[in-house]
């Protein structure tokens, strides 16, 4: 078998195009979507044993534009990715957790400006370093500047609800005064997630499925993959440092009841639910006649609500370029504000998306009408927002369009 096999057949349903193997596929076909460059762009990658293999997907407000798979999904039985391979897609949760939070908001169900402990009323007791009482905002927790404390790593693996863990957020000492800085933060956004669930009077992850996922059509998009799924899953594999070669990480995909539906990371999906989902966010909102977020939500999300002078981001230190002022963020989401050298230089202002640390990456361009949706499993990037095989997708996605 060609280790470097590629697919990119799909069917088009409603104005969506839906790739071979899918149910309910029609029998009529089209020709297949094929930006030029990409296969030649991502190779290097594959070739280097940087990755066992990915899936690329380029998506304007109207269709799919391009999608092709690359590589294996495991290397050890020679399996191919295939259009309806699945990703642990760990960060790229986090702006579907601020499309459940701002649905509420839509509905006047919450607010961003409440306080946390209007719905978790533990977070009362929360005292900032300096003894005064936190009353952070679902705001702060949703955009990394509330200096909230992490659950410890060993007793949050006992907990199996995010109720479980709202005592390990409050035990935990704050890491600075709120609204003083930009820290990644993963228990605010989890910290979020368990308002939606107190709100909605839902599991998180029913939640989603139920007002996200099937309303969507993402078939292939879930907290805890059915015994279905599970064959469809792509090996995750880390890079050796003194050899090389990728080994496979070991991290099964939890059973329901064993871990709770965070919102910090947590789904699988595909390449093709997760550009659905995009295609909605960069259609202000709405997809296929059906609004799910309001114009004001939409704002929230892709504009920066941290302040102008704040830096923020994953690149602020010198191996990066001390690009923090390029960056804003918005509810769980990471804005572009100035492009720059590398993987930015081909984005316009006002790019949004999030990637994730296994090297999932889905950013929105408003400006160009386009999102690209890079799939791989890789576990020890050393930056994953910085890896070559997303500048090298994007920069070869961004010319070929720029010849149509």
């Amino acid at each position: 078998m060609n280790p470097h096999v590629r697919h990119s057949l799909f069917f088009t349903v409603a104005g969506l195009p839906l790739l071979a193997g899918c149910s309910s596929a029609p029998t009529a076909m089209t020709p297949p979507a094929e930006l030029p460059g990409i296969s030649a762009a991502v190779q290097p990658a594959l070739d280097a044993h940087e990755i066992a293999g990915a899936i690329t997907l380029v998506i304007t407000r109207e269709k799919i534009v391009h999608f092709e798979t690359h590589g294996f999904a495991d290397l050890a039985t020679k399996r191919p990715m295939t259009p309806d391979t699945m990703f642990n897609i760990m960060s790229m949760t986090k702006p579907m957790t601020a499309t459940a939070v701002l649905l509420l908001q839509d509905e006047g169900k919450l607010n961003l400006a409440d306080p946390v402990a209007k719905y978790i009323p533990e977070f009362a007791a929360l005292k900032t370093p300096s003894g005064q009482p936190a009353n952070l905002t679902l705001q702060q927790i949703l955009t990394h500047v509330s200096g909230l404390g992490e659950a410890p790593a060993d007793a949050a693996r006992d907990a199996r609800t995010l109720a479980d863990l709202v005592p390990l957020w409050i035990a935990a000492p704050m890491n600075y005064e709120p609204g003083a800085k930009w820290r990644y933060c993963q228990s605010g956004i989890n910290a979020a997630t368990r308002v939606v669930e107190v709100v909605s009077g839902q599991t998180f992850d029913e939640f989603l499925r139920t007002r996200l996922f099937v309303p969507l059509g993402l078939q292939h998009t879930t907290h805890y993959p059915s015994a279905d799924q599970l064959p469809l899953i792509a090996t995750p594999y880390s890079k050796n440092k003194t050899t090389g070669a990728l080994e496979v990480f070991a991290a099964p995909p939890p059973a329901r009841g064993t871990r709770p539906p965070t919102g910090n990371a947590g789904l699988y999906s595909s390449a093709r639910d997760y550009a659905r989902f995009c295609q909605m966010l960069l259609n202000g909102g709405t997809l296929d006649g059906k609004r799910y977020l309001s114009p004001a939500a939409m704002k929230l999300l892709s504009t920066p609500q941290t302040p102008a002078d704040m830096p923020t981001g994953f690149f602020q230190n010198d191996t990066y370029g001390q690009r923090g002022a390029n960056y804003g963020w918005g509810i769980a989401t990471c804005v572009l504000k100035t492009p720059h050298p590398g993987l930015a230089a081909m984005l316009s202002p006002g790019t949004f998306g999030h990637g994730g640390a296994w090297g999932t990456q889905a950013w929105i361009d408003p400006v160009r009408g386009v999102a690209y949706v890079l799939m791989v499993q890789r576990t020890n990037f050393p930056n994953s927002d910085a890896s070559e095989v997303r500048r090298a997708f994007q920069q070869a996605a961004s010319d070929a369009l720029a010849k149509k």
